[in-house]
C-alpha cells in the first residue's frame, strides 16, 4: 500500500508521518514536491534555498519517485496540495490511496502565523485541497478528531483503507526522524518534543480581523471536506 496524506501546513500532519512511522511494516518520505513547488512558482519560504537544494526540482522526477519500488511492505507520503502547481503530474496518485487531513482555518492560521506572518488564502492549502478531493477522492479525517481520540480515529482511518491497525502508531520516540525533511529545523520543533498525539484542542483561537477575514474565506473549503469526514 502506497498512502498519500494530503494536509494543509500546521495540521498534525507531521505528527501523522511520525504515527505511520512508528509501524514496522512502513516507510515513509516527507513532502517530496516541496522543492519543485518552491523552483516552479517562485514563493519565498522559510530555508528556501536549503530546500532547494535538498531534493529534486524535477515534478516529474519526483512523481516517478513516489512510484518506485520501495523496500517495506507499504510506504506513506506526506504531501501539501498546495505544492501540486497546476502542470505537475498527478497519475502516480492512481497507484495510491489518498488521503486528505484537514483541520478548522482559524486553528491552522493562528499556527502558521506563528511561524510565518501574514499568510495567504494560498498558503493554507484549502481551496487546492477542495479541488484536489473533487479530482482523486479518498478517505477524509480532521485532525482535531484525531487529537481528542487518536486510537478511535485511527483504527477507523486503517479500516476505511483496508488496514490492520497497530497500536504501535499510538505514540513514538522524542526528536527527530532521519525522513524528516530539511525544513524541520524551522517547523517542527514542537513534534520534535513529542510522543504521541497531544490531546483535545481547546476553543477555536481568536483571531485579528485580517486573519479572521482569511479564515472566513478558507472556511467553505473546510465545511465541504467537514462533510465527509470520519467519525
Amino acid at each position: 500500500m502506497r498512502i498519500a496524506m494530503w494536509s494543509g501546513p500546521r495540521n498534525l500532519s507531521t505528527a501523522m508521518m511520525y504515527s505511520f512511522g512508528a509501524r514496522r511494516d512502513f516507510s515513509v518520505i516527507d513532502e517530496p514536491f516541496y522543492a519543485a513547488y518552491l523552483a516552479h512558482s517562485g514563493v519565498d519560504h522559510p530555508m528556501r534555498d536549503a530546500i532547494l537544494a535538498s531534493q529534486s526540482k524535477d515534478p516529474q522526477e519526483v512523481a516517478s519517485a513516489c512510484t518506485a519500488p520501495i523496500t517495506t511492505p507499504h510506504l506513506y507520503m506526506k504531501h501539501m496540495p498546495h505544492h501540486m502547481l497546476q502542470g505537475f503530474p498527478l497519475e502516480w496518485v492512481q497507484d495510491c490511496v489518498n488521503v486528505h487531513l484537514i483541520r478548522h482555518p482559524a486553528r491552522v492560521i493562528a499556527s502558521y502565523a506563528a511561524k510565518r506572518e501574514q499568510p495567504t488564502l494560498e498558503d493554507i492549502g484549502f481551496v487546492q485541497q477542495q479541488a484536489l478531493f473533487e479530482k482523486i477522492g479518498g478517505v477524509v479525517i480532521d485532525s482535531t478528531d484525531i487529537r481528542a481520540n487518536p486510537e478511535h480515529m485511527l483504527r477507523c482511518l486503517c479500516d476505511a483503507i483496508e488496514l490492520p491497525f497497530d497500536p504501535a502508531m499510538l505514540s513514538w520516540p522524542a526528536g527527530p526522524r532521519d525522513e524528516d525533511g530539511i525544513w524541520a529545523a524551522h517547523w517542527y520543533g514542537a513534534v520534535h518534543t513529542s510522543t504521541g498525539f497531544s490531546g483535545a484542542e481547546g476553543e477555536l483561537p481568536l483571531l485579528d480581523p485580517v486573519m479572521a477575514d482569511l479564515a472566513d474565506q478558507a472556511l467553505p473549503f473546510y465545511h465541504q471536506l467537514e462533510a465527509v469526514k470520519l467519525t
